[in-house]
């Protein structure tokens, strides 16, 4: 599973510095893999898709905080619970019912995220 903010999120950014994956981003912002992880260059997803991890990618909302699936782990490896959700003052960084993966695909996830550090 991933984390989602809802459109309850009244923009205080107080989830944002608290993501070790650094899969949290404001309202409009462009992100990239290479923020807060270990991937550098040209990724390979393994799938036959490529990207470079520098190359920005489109803001996933205009409105509010919004969260990258694929860089999201749901804390695991590193804390014992979502640490946006546990920050969250309004609790609208819920569980992502369209994402959904084991605890050992988060864990997977992780070690890809950081494996170059």
């Amino acid at each position: 599973m991933a984390i989602i903010i809802t459109d309850e999120c009244i923009n205080c950014g107080a989830c944002e510095p608290e993501c070790p994956n650094n899969a949290i981003y404001d309202a409009g912002a462009a992100w990239r893999f290479s923020d807060g992880t270990g991937l550098k260059g040209v990724i390979d997803f393994g799938d036959g898709v490529t990207l470079d991890a520098e190359e920005a990618q489109a803001a996933l909302s205009d409105d509010i905080y919004y969260i990258v699936p694929d860089k999201c782990t749901e804390c695991v490896g590193f804390h014992d619970e979502p640490q946006c959700a546990a920050v969250c003052p309004v609790d609208c960084c819920v569980d992502d019912e369209n994402v959904r993966e084991t605890e050992e695909e988060l864990i997977a996830k992780k070690e890809w995220l950081h494996m170059n550090e």
